[in-house]
């Protein structure tokens, strides 16, 4: 498929009965895995809105022959009359993307994001014409493998969808947020600004940064001839460890007050422990208080 001549309309890829769209042209920059969904469960459901899409050529031919989109372009301008716009790319390039906006957008839309942090973006945003309503989103779902090719519609059932409605709570823009997001299957929520980028530290920073530190550790010591003899428990815990570098240079230079202290928790109980490895009684005592939050974690997942 050449798309050489953008933009590219596709019609008629999916028919299904639907709900009456809540956005009737909805704009995605950024096909990657949340924003490759979000256009594939859009399709499905609202067979009469426009699923407007902006990334590179490449990108935009996978994302037509998956039936993901119905108009694709290398341009912002294509967003022109979007009434919904997702900035689904990496957490810096959305903030550079909201400075764009003004020129491209001509009229009054909602504006998103799906970043996984939000005080950047949310202060960036109060630079955006009155004409656009941004309200934070950071919606929880992921896969083992980044990439459109790895998208589903689906990948946001039964998951926190959060938004960060500033102190006017959002208003209009924020019902229909949380009834898109909702319609996708998420179990939306609203959370603060603050709160938002402390809570992802401890939930996905953190696990992320520890296990790709342990995964290098690990390597390191061993070498390929040792990792042959590893067992499920290593392969598991080290599951994160295959998330691309890129996005997590974005995600930890805005917060990196908060990683940072979530780092150093961390490390502080690590020395703890490599400091009771004789006796065992903090192990102990660890391993107690691990096993029954795990219990908890596994009873909400």
């Amino acid at each position: 498929m050449d798309l050489m001549d953008l933009p590219v309309i596709q019609h008629g890829a999916i028919a299904r009965t639907a709900e009456p769209p809540i956005f009737q042209k909805i704009g995605i920059v950024g096909l990657g895995l949340i924003g490759g969904s979000i256009a594939l469960a859009a399709r499905q459901l609202w067979p009469s809105s426009l699923v407007i899409a902006v990334d590179n050529k490449d990108v935009l031919e996978t994302a037509m022959r998956l039936h993901a989109i119905d108009v694709a372009a290398e341009d912002l301008i294509v967003l022109a009359e979007a009434d919904l716009v997702i900035l689904a790319a990496p957490v810096r390039q959305n903030l550079a993307l909201l400075d764009a906006l003004d020129e491209n957008v001509r009229q009054a839309a909602v504006v998103t994001d799906t970043g996984s942090t939000k005080r950047a973006i949310v202060d960036a945003a109060k630079r955006l014409p009155p004409r656009f309503t941004f309200i934070g989103g950071h919606p929880l779902g992921g896969a083992a493998a980044a990439g459109l090719e790895n998208a589903r519609p689906d990948l946001f059932k039964n998951r926190p969808w959060l938004f960060t409605p500033v102190s006017d709570g959002g208003g209009d823009a924020l019902e229909k947020l949380t009834a898109f997001a909702r319609a996708l299957g998420a179990l939306p929520r609203t959370v603060s600004v603050a709160g938002h980028d402390r809570l992802l530290a401890f939930l996905s920073h953190l696990p992320q940064l520890t296990a790709s530190a342990l995964m290098q550790v690990v390597g390191e010591a061993v070498g390929e001839d040792g990792l042959g003899l590893a067992g499920r428990g290593l392969v598991d815990t080290t599951r994160l460890a295959s998330s691309p570098a890129e996005i997590w240079k974005d995600i930890a230079a805005t917060n990196a007050d908060e990683l940072g202290e979530a780092l150093d928790t961390l490390i502080s109980l690590l020395r703890e422990l490599r400091g009771d490895l004789q006796s065992g009684d903090r192990l102990a005592d660890v391993f107690e208080q691990a096993h029954r939050w795990r219990a908890v974690l596994s009873r909400q997942s």
